[in-house]
């Protein structure tokens, strides 16, 4: 399974980002998929996830302004980032938790400037 991810950059707080994940080698449909960030000096955290019963789930710092999706024929899931805080700089990973493994993208860098 390999994920990769795209779609970081740098934008000014208050506006959007949307991040794209590829996934190869597996059915990722049945998987779990999430968006985790780690910031300099702090431990990787979720940002949100999105299960094989379409549920969701996202951090509390983020309800409301981000939101999970996936499009299963192109293998792809997204994050789309709106009203983008400072606080949201960091270095996103997309995952996916397939029969008990848990794989990682090699993450892509979001600045938010202030």
């Amino acid at each position: 399974v390999q994920l990769q991810a795209s779609g970081g950059g740098l934008v000014q707080a208050g506006g959007s980002l949307r991040l794209s994940c590829a996934a190869s080698g597996s059915d990722f449909s049945i998987g779990i998929m999430g968006w985790y960030r780690q910031a300099p000096g702090e431990q990787r955290e979720l940002v949100a996830r999105l299960f094989n019963t379409d549920s969701t789930n996202y951090a509390d710092s983020v309800k409301g302004r981000f939101a999970i999706s996936r499009d299963n024929a192109k293998k792809t899931i997204f994050l789309q980032m709106n009203s983008l805080k400072p606080d949201d700089t960091a270095v996103y990973y997309c995952s996916l938790r397939l029969r008990g493994a848990d794989y990682w993208g090699q993450g892509t860098l979001v600045t938010v400037s202030s």
